[in-house]
């Protein structure tokens, strides 16, 4: 009998999850490789609604997330938790995703333990090491201790190959998100949350901005400016209103309630779970974020998104117009809100726009790659 080779996929975080659960059920359907799956729970509520949507049963979980943890916190319990059992399991494979401190933390033990990685999601780069901070840091230095390299488009494997990774290494496979996200969204869907039901009927054909909001860089003032803005936006256009699931960092909390809690148009409401928010995703006018993976998945369902940033690391939907990067100074985020607000061609410009982040099959990609032992021994 021939043997398994065994797979580890790790991952600590929501958006981890989502991308990597189309990766772990394309293994899983390989008679020749054994999935298993380790969970740091670097972040633990929002991690476990994406294992539940998707029918993940951890085969290791970490538990790490503690209250007030910091990034050296993390790194530390995941270095010690991920060693003991890849020194216990000995996988041949150690399959990370993405830019979290996890990812970092899983390629470093995988390469202590002399285990080969494989890094989904590989090549994404601002060529500023701080923004966004540690993420950026973080897919750089899980790099230089990849084996395969799962670019999502050719911009992703050019920055690999300019930081001398060899080329044989590195497979462009499409992102992984938009498997996820077509196999999400329901044009039938019904929302089980009440409040979501009272605020969308309502609103009846009023606009809907979608906002979301929490990367490290931008808390505080950067912040407080981005919120102004939608304030004064929903003053000029009266037909719009604002559905904001607000982080639960209380950072992020305390400035949204301050500037935007009083607003008649503003519904400031809990983090959903995945599957109700990219189905409330598609019934937005246009989404305001910071978020990365949302500059991938929203563009596939014709939605335009601003992006409160001053860099990116997917300049590929900005330069296919599906997404604009707004910065995040009040003058900057209102012009292109109000622009796309008023300006019907230059809506329907970004709508229109081709997604460059694949086509729903990369997962499988991956998977058969991984299968045919390319590039690791």
């Amino acid at each position: 009998m021939i043997k398994r080779k065994k797979v580890m996929v790790v991952f600590g975080t929501r958006p981890e999850a989502i991308k990597m659960a189309p990766v772990i059920r394309a293994l899983r359907q390989r008679g020749s490789i054994l999935c298993q799956v380790i969970v740091t729970a670097q972040h633990r509520e929002m991690l476990d609604q994406v294992l539940t949507l998707f029918k993940i049963v951890p085969d290791f979980d970490l538990n790490l997330m503690r209250q007030g943890q910091t990034l050296t916190d993390i790194t530390t319990r995941a270095l010690h938790g991920l060693n003991d059992v890849f020194q216990r399991e000995r996988p041949d494979l150690v399959l990370v995703h993405g830019d979290t401190t996890t990812t970092f933390v899983a390629a470093l033990a995988a390469f202590y333990a002399q285990i080969p990685v494989g890094h989904v999601e590989a090549g994404l780069r601002t060529g500023n090491k701080y923004s966004p901070f540690p993420e950026e840091m973080n897919r750089k230095l899980a790099s230089v201790l990849t084996d395969l390299h799962f670019a999502p488009t050719e911009t992703a494997k050019n920055n690999l190959e300019q930081e001398g990774i060899p080329p044989e290494s590195i497979f462009v496979t499409g992102n992984t998100v938009i498997d996820a996200l077509l196999a999400t969204v329901n044009p039938k869907y019904e929302f089980v949350d009440k409040e979501i039901q009272d605020i969308l009927r309502q609103r009846g054909k009023s606009r809907m901005i979608l906002v979301t909001t929490h990367r490290r860089e931008n808390l505080g003032e950067p912040m407080r400016q981005i919120y102004q803005a939608l304030k004064s936006t929903l003053d000029k256009f009266p037909d719009t209103y604002i559905i904001f699931p607000v982080h639960k960092n209380p950072v992020v909390r305390n400035v949204v309630t301050e500037v935007l809690g009083t607003h008649p148009r503003v519904n400031l409401i809990e983090p959903l779970e995945y599957e109700p928010f990219v189905n409330l995703m598609a019934r937005s006018h246009l989404i305001l974020t910071d978020s990365g993976g949302i500059q991938e998945e929203a563009p596939s369902l014709g939605k335009p998104v601003l992006v409160v940033r001053d860099t990116t690391e997917r300049p590929e939907a900005v330069a296919a117009g599906t997404v604009s990067l707004v910065g995040t100074e009040y003058e900057g985020v209102l012009s292109e809100l109000q622009n796309l607000l008023a300006d019907q061609k230059a809506y329907q410009k970004m709508t229109m726009a081709s997604n460059p982040y694949g086509d729903g099959c990369a997962a499988q990609r991956i998977a058969e790659i991984i299968e045919e032992n390319q590039g690791w021994t």
